[in-house]
């Protein structure tokens, strides 16, 4: 494509509606060919930070810095930046190839040129059959396809995707995460993945950025942000923890290496609430003084090898080394 990533840095970032503060002062650096995502709960900020650095949104207060160039008070068009909307947003009347160029036709770049180029992008997101057709015409997975070639022939230094996977059947949304993960290696520009998705954040992103409260908690690696997450929030929000409450403060604890042991023994004693098999392992949930619940994530071969039952007592355990402490 020609794009060489660059880096893309949030300086001070705010937004605020009337006196509702949606983002509050966030900063982060953004490294030249990442595939980051913005991972929380609706209403979190997320959404906002990525429509700020596409310019859909003005910043109340601090700065969008793409390639060591203040963009915050340039037109979305002049940022180096494009945005692929969850929506897709296709025109019905257009062809797949004119919807890909259209973005070219309001530059006033000649029709062979811009239908070129759109040919280009077609061939990119393996797409080229079905130039000739109408939005109607297509899945869902190929409407997908021709919003992100539509997005991509602008040739950005950035790409943003709002949900992209979102309004996908489950099946699909998985084959088109590794599509998305491809292109993003072919083309070494950064993409910015908005989700509220902890597994579509863990199987996609090099970098995570955890929101919560129009704040950034916690970023990182997929890896450190999931083995080490420094609140309670964070360890909640990706799943797969426990935050277990001990005399010296909360601890979060992965649901895999918890193990369960005979009453009497172990860290804690619990009672079985619910036991789920899930194919290759076995979900068993237990209380703990009747009112913290811990989960442990057994291997099928290891539970059925000493079942356990609702209603039964049983010691919980796990090793020093798998217990992370937490932030207040």
């Amino acid at each position: 494509m020609g794009a060489t990533g660059k880096d893309l840095e949030l300086v001070n970032v705010t937004k605020r509606y009337g006196e509702t503060v949606a983002v509050d002062a966030i900063n982060h650096h953004f490294a030249p060919g990442t595939y980051a995502c913005l991972l929380g709960p609706s209403g979190c900020g997320k959404s906002s930070t990525l429509r700020m650095i596409a310019g859909h949104e003005t910043v109340s207060d601090g700065s969008i810095v793409l390639g060591g160039t203040d963009v915050s008070h340039l037109p979305p068009a002049k940022r180096g930046t494009a945005m692929m909307f969850q929506s897709y947003a296709l025109f019905p009347h257009l062809s797949v190839a004119e919807n890909v160029a259209f973005s070219l036709k309001m530059k006033g770049v000649d029709r062979p040129d811009r239908l070129k180029r759109a040919g280009e992008m077609l061939e990119l997101v393996d797409l080229s059959r079905l130039a000739d057709r109408f939005p109607d015409q297509l899945s869902g997975g190929q409407q997908q396809r021709v919003a992100l070639a539509r997005a991509l022939i602008t040739r950005p230094q950035v790409l943003l995707l709002d949900e992209p996977l979102s309004a996908l059947d489950p099946f699909l949304r998985i084959r088109m995460r590794s599509e998305l993960k491809k292109l993003q290696r072919e083309l070494g520009i950064s993409f910015i993945h908005v989700t509220h998705g902890q597994d579509e954040a863990l199987a996609l992103a090099d970098e995570i950025v955890v929101m919560n409260n129009a704040v950034i908690e916690q970023a990182g690696s997929a890896r450190d942000v999931f083995n080490a997450p420094r609140t309670a929030f964070v360890a909640r929000f990706l799943g797969g923890h426990n935050v277990i409450a001990l005399p010296e403060g909360k601890v979060a604890v992965r649901s895999d290496a918890v193990r369960m042991t005979d009453e009497g023994a172990g860290r804690m004693p619990a009672q079985i609430t619910a036991v789920e098999y899930q194919g290759t392992h076995v979900n068993v949930t237990a209380a703990v003084a009747g009112e913290q619940e811990v989960t442990a994530l057994l291997p099928d071969a290891l539970y059925f090898a000493q079942p356990r039952h609702p209603g039964e007592p049983v010691g919980l355990t796990w090793e020093n080394d798998q217990q992370h402490p937490l932030q207040a």
